[in-house]
């Protein structure tokens, strides 16, 4: 009573692509292989950082083409005093 069956999963996985459909299960695969494909890489750029991390980045500039995108919100950052 405790475990389920193949049949118990097999309609649970029909349940799930009559709901959501092949289409947006196949991109929630996609996108998940390359969140972890990206992790992996990152966790690997890590390792070779771990030494060169005594020098900061300079900060980011920001340009023209990037403050006329719509969804870009234009603030001031002040400190506080």
């Amino acid at each position: 009573m405790g475990s389920f069956s193949i049949w118990h999963w097999l309609i649970v996985l029909l349940i799930v692509v009559m709901v959501f459909g092949t289409k947006k299960l196949k991109n929630v695969g996609t996108d998940l292989g390359a969140a972890v494909k990206g992790f992996k890489d990152g966790m690997k750029g890590e390792e070779g950082n771990a030494a060169s991390t005594s020098a900061p980045a300079a900060p980011q500039q920001v340009t023209h083409a990037a403050r006329n995108d719509a969804n870009t919100v234009d603030v001031e950052a002040k400190t506080k005093s």
